[in-house]
């Protein structure tokens, strides 16, 4: 049995890593599409954000009509990894800002059948050690989501093409492996279909909501971050000095947001089950928020510093991201747990829109010294609520202990 309940996770894993290397395909080439597409700054931003925002509808649209209810999770997830393959390579063929857009919202729409699928594959596979499990998973996300990086250092000399076809095989890929390779759990599978009869009940639980607050200033950063750092640091090393090779900033962006932020949430998985959730998200919230507030204060200067503060944020902006969802499986009833995690997870990247939104506009106002500032208001938000979570968390350790 725990045989394959790591192999299942192992390539389940492997699945979601290519799966999502779609989310950020686009972004990375932003510069070539910024010149073929005429993109302004907000365009630019928006081209982002709109998978995130095309994330909620899929999101939304799936939960609120129970499609996992119906369907094998392992077919929602291949099915939504090959047809986002499919969005993303006609970003290939388009030659108008707006078209692209609507091809990435739709790509975040298939996006919203690979993450939440997989973790409901978890949940099944693993009924105990999630939290080290789930960690593992949000490392191959963010692996995933860095792999357009960590391509473009290969190949940042050739067609920015490759980019996009890449990401769409290994989707593809991701299609094969899910569908042929992994067997269905024999864990009988949570109802995770959103209600809005239910919803009151989410919001009147009191540590669940905790939990939620903690997420949400979770994601407030962690996109925002992901989708500007990569910028930040190509125009400060080159603000350094206009010598700097741009392969310098793709590799730092990779091994921030690929190698130290998977490394990162295993860790957190790991340390979480040790020391409680709440423990390790005050701890990691702490951490990145030091370095949102303090990366931009080495714009331009001591790039050896900027590394360092871009490093050590990749690792812990996400350290934490599987600890909130898990928060909420342990506090809410099974009832409405598929509520209570469709609700937070749509409100996170909500705020995800709003966030990355945001930078581009007040970047142009004080300027790369001081704009990651605002992210850093996300996390602190979020160290109060874990806080006052950990109180709870601790009362439930108790009660389990001595019943």
């Amino acid at each position: 049995m725990k045989v394959n309940q790591w192999y299942a996770l192992t390539l389940i894993g492997i699945a979601v890593l290519f799966s999502m290397s779609l989310w950020f395909s686009a972004s990375v080439i932003a510069p070539a599409l910024r010149e073929a597409w005429q993109l302004t700054l907000l365009s630019e931003a928006w081209l982002s954000a709109a998978v995130p925002g095309g994330f909620v509808i899929g999101s939304l649209i799936s939960s609120f009509f129970g499609i996992s209810d119906r369907l094998n999770p392992r077919k929602i997830f291949a099915g939504s990894s090959l047809f986002g393959s499919i969005f993303n390579i006609l970003i290939i063929f388009v030659d108008q800002a707006y078209i692209g857009i609507i091809l990435r919202a739709l790509t975040g729409v298939t996006l919203a059948g690979v993450y939440p699928p997989a973790v409901n594959l978890i949940t099944q596979w693993f009924p105990k050690q999630r939290g080290l499990a789930t960690g593992v998973l949000i490392a191959a996300l963010t692996l995933g989501s860095s792999l357009p990086h960590f391509i473009l250092l290969y190949f940042n000399n050739i067609n920015i093409n490759v980019v996009i076809i890449l990401s769409s095989l290994l989707s593809i890929i991701a299609a094969i492996i899910i569908n042929w390779f992994v067997m269905d759990a024999p864990i009988a599978k949570i109802n995770i279909r959103f209600s809005i009869k239910l919803l009151k009940k989410v919001i009147y639980n009191k540590p669940v909501m905790l939990a939620n607050y903690g997420y949400f200033g979770h994601m407030w950063e962690l996109y925002a971050a992901w989708t500007w750092l990569p910028l930040f640091l190509n125009t400060s090393f080159l603000s350094y000095s206009s010598s700097i090779n741009p392969f310098l900033s793709s590799l730092v962006s990779f091994l921030s947001i690929g190698i130290c932020g998977g490394i990162g949430c295993i860790i957190g998985g790991f340390v979480a089950d040790k020391i409680g959730r709440s423990n390790l998200t005050i701890i990691a919230m702490a951490m990145s928020a030091f370095c949102a507030f303090s990366i931009g204060l080495t714009y331009g200067s001591h790039i050896w510093l900027t590394i360092l503060f871009s490093l050590l944020w990749g690792s812990s902006v996400i350290a934490d991201s599987a600890q909130f969802s898990a928060a909420v499986s342990e506090f809410a009833d099974r009832e409405y747990i598929g509520t209570a995690l469709t609700f937070q997870m749509c409100i996170g990247f909500l705020f995800t829109i709003v966030s990355i939104n945001i930078i581009p506009w007040l970047q142009t106002i004080i300027g790369w010294e001081w704009v990651f500032i605002v992210l850093s208001i996300g996390p602190v938000i979020g160290i109060f609520s874990m806080i006052k979570l950990r109180s709870y968390e601790n009362a439930k350790l108790y009660l389990d202990q001595t019943s």
